[in-house]
This record gives structure tokens, sequence and C-alpha cells, in this order.
């Protein structure tokens, strides 16, 4: 399963939830306190996803947007959809 994902880097706290209209559609807002610097925004976001997700980050692979906010990450299987829904119409 493929999904969008936006990143906030340098949040006062992580949170994962809330929906975020971008370029590669609708796409789930995570925030992270990690800074935007030698990719440690884009690893603080797949841990985060994955545990919202509840899956292992070793199982959540990054297939675009490595140093972009926009980025589309991917999981196995269709499993974590209904997961991921819910967490999409969280609050932002």
């Amino acid at each position: 399963m493929r999904f969008a994902v936006r990143v906030k880097p340098g949040a006062r706290r992580p949170a994962v939830g809330g929906r975020y209209d971008g370029p590669h559609g609708p796409a789930l807002v995570v925030a992270v306190t990690a800074p935007a610097v030698d990719g440690r925004a884009t690893r603080a976001a797949l841990e985060a996803v994955a545990g919202a997700l509840g899956v292992r980050s070793r199982d959540v692979e990054l297939v675009a947007g490595e140093r972009s906010r926009d980025k589309i990450f991917e999981v196995p299987g269709e499993d974590a959809r209904d997961r991921l829904n819910a967490l999409m119409d969280g609050p932002s």
C-alpha cells in the first residue's frame, strides 16, 4: 500500500494525524521533533508512521521525496488501510 505523507520537521512534539492536500493527493500529516538535516526528519517520520500503523519500521519504505516535506511511503499489504484512513480523518 502506497500513501502520501506531509512531514512537519522541528515540531514541539511528535504527532501523527490529519490530512494535507499536497502534490501527491491527500497526505497523512506527521509532525516530528527532528530537524530537516541529514535525513533525520525523514527517518523520524518513517518510525512515527510505522508506530502509528502498527508495523515494524523496517517494513515501511520511502518511495519518493527523500529531500522533500511531501513523501510517498509504502507498507506491504493492505492491512493498515483502515488505520491510515482513521489517522487522516483525525486532528491535524
